[in-house]
């Protein structure tokens, strides 16, 4: 068997870039000779290698390891620092929206839509309550909308919609694409924001819980309202030098839970944390969001919130099930509806080759195709 020269460099930048090593060095049981240099695989074991590790074999002829950086500004943090690498399951979920918001673009100048004026219209010196307040005007999405639905799946599900209604395609997902088998880490990143006048997109992990989808889609619409592309954490841990972040968590947290409303609803002096689940309820967020939000309206001091954040955070990690899963498990939401119905129209017109839409949509049936047209109203 013809052995094949490759750098050991490279295969050991496969190796950390995959994010599970010792599960590539059990299956491959000579990668420590090749990471060595003491033996070459074969090109059918580096092949192997490349689809194991979501390495694209063309990369692994290379002398030196390439630099891969996520394509879009990297805001995210983990206990203060900056993310470094980004996964494969990462940088491909950003490439796949980028492809699809690019179709889209085009799509959108062929029919004539109008450009989402609100893309780019407020500044990190905007007031966060300004800001929250156009954004629920633009939406149609405020306090009274979520009391209405039973749960937050329904309200994350109808939130979705009203942004979708207003021009942005927002997709959920827990995978890569359509893979089941690539799961997307929440630890890693929440959501990404795509800015653009005419396809804004919103990536949202679906792997998360819903309650923190909530504010993951708020955080990243803070970023279209801002015109700024990013993929971000959008948690409520951020260092202060991280002024667009800061200033997206102040929106999202307003724009969820408006401190006017947040005080009509606690009862009395000292009552705000043994509120804190009913609350959470009021406004379809998390524990964590009305912790802060307890705070910014002191109804709890700094050290109350501290203590009983990371309480909250110890006890949320023992309730959470593994994998959290989507709210809503059809091809329509991982794709955007608003997108997929585009496609399917599109392809159905003839103007989009089906093996392009096929492409796009992440599926290699006709009868699939259908389906998801029935789902959408686009085929009777």
């Amino acid at each position: 068997m013809t052995s094949v020269a490759i750098n050991p460099k490279v295969l050991q930048w496969a190796l950390i870039r995959s994010g599970d090593p010792s599960a590539l060095k059990r299956k491959f049981a000579r990668l420590e000779d090749w990471l060595a240099g003491n033996a070459s695989p074969s090109l059918r074991q580096l092949e192997d290698f490349a689809r194991a590790s979501r390495v694209p074999v063309g990369f692994l002829f290379l002398n030196e390891p390439p630099e891969e950086n996520l394509p879009i500004p990297d805001l995210r943090t983990f206990q203060g620092r900056g993310v470094a690498i980004p996964s494969p399951d990462l940088l491909d979920t950003v490439y796949l929206c980028q492809r699809r918001q690019a179709w889209y673009q085009e799509y959108a100048q062929e029919n004539g839509e109008e450009p989402r004026n609100f893309i780019g219209s407020l500044t990190v010196r905007s007031a966060p309550e300004k800001a929250a307040s156009q954004i629920e005007n633009v939406l149609g999405f405020g306090v009274s909308s979520r009391k209405q639905c039973p749960t937050w799946s329904d309200a994350l599900r109808l939130f979705i919609q009203r942004a979708e209604d207003a021009g942005i395609l927002v997709m959920v997902s827990g995978v890569v694409g359509s893979n089941n088998t690539r799961k997307l880490d929440p630890q890693e990143f929440r959501g990404f924001a795509l800015a653009d006048k005419l396809a804004p997109l919103v990536f949202i992990n679906g792997a998360d819980t819903k309650a923190a989808q909530m504010f993951t889609l708020a955080h990243e619409l803070a970023h279209l309202w801002l015109g700024e592309s990013a993929v971000s954490n959008a948690g409520l841990a951020v260092p202060a030098g991280q002024a667009v972040e800061v200033w997206c968590n102040r929106v999202a947290a307003e724009l969820l839970v408006p401190l006017v409303e947040l005080r009509k609803q606690v009862t009395g002096a000292g009552q705000a944390l043994s509120m804190l689940d009913a609350l959470a309820r009021v406004f379809k967020v998390s524990t964590l969001v009305i912790l802060r939000r307890l705070m910014d309206a002191e109804c709890i001091s700094r050290g109350q919130f501290q203590i009983k954040y990371d309480a909250e955070v110890e006890r949320l990690r023992k309730l959470q099930r593994p994998g959290g899963g989507n709210f809503y498990l059809t091809q329509a939401a991982r794709l955007s509806r608003r997108f997929a119905r585009a496609v399917v129209t599109s392809t159905l017109e003839g103007q989009t080759l089906y093996r392009d839409a096929f492409q796009m949509l992440g599926i290699k049936k006709e009868q699939t195709f259908r389906t998801l047209g029935a789902e959408l109203e686009v085929v009777g």
